[in-house]
Parts: C-alpha cells; sequence; structure tokens
C-alpha cells in the first residue's frame, strides 16, 4: 500500500526572462495539499497554465522545478531529498504529456534496462519477453514495435500507449499521467484507458490523471475530483464535479482566483 502526501507545496520555476524580482524565477505552485493513496484514482483539472503538469514534474524530480516550500513524502519517505532514479525505484511513476525520443535505443531495451533498474536484477529474459509482447500486445502495438527506437518517428498515439507499456511493465506503486489523453484519437483513447484501468485494477496501486477534458474521465472514473486555477486547488470533489466543469468550465474559478 502506498500513500503520497503533498503539503503545502510552493515551486517556482526557472524562468527564460527576468521576471523582475531580479532572481529570473517565477512562482508556478502556491501551497498545494493533496493525499493519494493505494486504491484511489485522482483527478487534477484546470485551465492551461494553472500547475498540473508543475506538480507533476516536481514530484517527479525534474530539476527546472525549484522547491520553496512545503513536503512531498510517499509513504512517510522525504521524496525531495530523493534523487530522480530512487524515486523511481520507491513506486513513483511519470506518464509525460511530451514523451522524448531516444534515438538508437530499441523499446526493448529500453524497457529491460529500466525493468532491471527498478528491481535491483534483471528479469528472467524469456518470462520477460512473454510479459512485454503481452502488453504491447494489449496495447495494439505489434512486436515488432520493441525493435523500434524509443518514440522516434512514433505518431502520438503510439508514444502515448509507449508510456502506459512503461507504467504496465515497470509497476510502480504510485502512477502520475500528465496529459495522457492529449492528441489522441477516439481509438488510442479507448486503448490507452483500458491499459490505466488494468494497472489501478491491482489494489494496491493509486493513479494521478491531470488532463484538461473530461473525456477520458468517461473511461477512467475518478474517485475525487481537484481543480487547479492560478497554482492552487480551488475545488474539489466527486466524479460529478468533473460533469460540472463539462457544463460550466473553469471561468467562475478562474474570476475568482483574479479578484
Amino acid at each position: 500500500m502506498s500513500t503520497l502526501e503533498i503539503k503545502d507545496l510552493h515551486v517556482t520555476v526557472d524562468a527564460e526572462k527576468d521576471t523582475g524580482d531580479g532572481t529570473g524565477h517565477k512562482e508556478i505552485l502556491k501551497g498545494v495539499t493533496l493525499t493519494v493513496k493505494s486504491g484511489e484514482t485522482h483527478a487534477i483539472m484546470g485551465p492551461n497554465g494553472s500547475g498540473k503538469s508543475t506538480l507533476a514534474y516536481s514530484v517527479a524530480g525534474h530539476p527546472k522545478y525549484t522547491i520553496t516550500g512545503g513536503s512531498v513524502t510517499l509513504d512517510g519517505n522525504d521524496v525531495l531529498a530523493m534523487t530522480v532514479d530512487e524515486r523511481a525505484r520507491a513506486g513513483l511513476f511519470l506518464a509525460m504529456q511530451y514523451p522524448v525520443e531516444v534515438p538508437g535505443v530499441s523499446v526493448s531495451n529500453f524497457l529491460r534496462t529500466a525493468k532491471t533498474a527498478i528491481d535491483g536484477e534483471a528479469p528472467k529474459l524469456r518470462t520477460w519477453v512473454k510479459d512485454v509482447n503481452a502488453t504491447l500486445d494489449a496495447l495494439n502495438l505489434d512486436a515488432t514495435f520493441g525493435q523500434r527506437s524509443v518514440n522516434e518517428g512514433f505518431s502520438g498515439g503510439e508514444k502515448k500507449r509507449h508510456e502506459i507499456a512503461q507504467m504496465e511493465l515497470l509497476d510502480p506503486g504510485m502512477a502520475i499521467l500528465d496529459e495522457t489523453d492529449s492528441g489522441l484519437d477516439i481509438d488510442a483513447l479507448k486503448i490507452v484507458s483500458e491499459g490505466v484501468n488494468r494497472f489501478r485494477a491491482k489494489e494496491d496501486k493509486a493513479v494521478l490523471l491531470i488532463t484538461h477534458y473530461t473525456r477520458i474521465l468517461r473511461y477512467i472514473q475518478p474517485d475525487f475530483v481537484h481543480v487547479f486555477v492560478n497554482g492552487r486547488i480551488a475545488d474539489e470533489g466527486g466524479p460529478e464535479l468533473a460533469e460540472e466543469l463539462e457544463a460550466s468550465g473553469y471561468d467562475k474559478y478562474v474570476k475568482a482566483a483574479a479578484v
């Protein structure tokens, strides 16, 4: 069982231009508190620039972001004191909105190397090949996909399905999915959602799903919905809150934050 606790988190980002305070840093998260437990699916929704992706990358340890206050713990352990690879071994996983290309490294080698790094030992080859092929097949990716260079020349749907394949094979306790639905057509959206649902069906798994739209929530039922505006959580509720957002948008929250 896993529990991710985020308390009063403040985060700045290195700005390309000076922000006027002489530091070149811009505050993005302005005191976020959130708890995600095993067996739960949390959806974070909000307009562009509200801080959703900043939360994901800050928890994962991206060097672009600086924690200026607050804490993040996983099962009571200080996540912010961990290196990026230590966070992965502790059970944190991030599916990126824009997966990077890794020319010259095959998908199969990438996945086996990652699994070995996380588990501390290489998986048995025969069993591993079987598991990889089964996972790729479930995501409508044929076996030759494993021989392609990571994300090089992939379509948007292939990139996102590859992210879900990583999640299923690496088997983390806490999966953070940053706009996994971005750029997907309806068929790819269904396939990706089925992969997420297979993962979260395990009782010791938790999902933090970041999205702009409710369409993915028609396939992945959240237990909790959080509305992000201007670096803060502006509202929280159950799945019914997503339906309200579909009907009325974020306008009232944006206006309230501007006051």
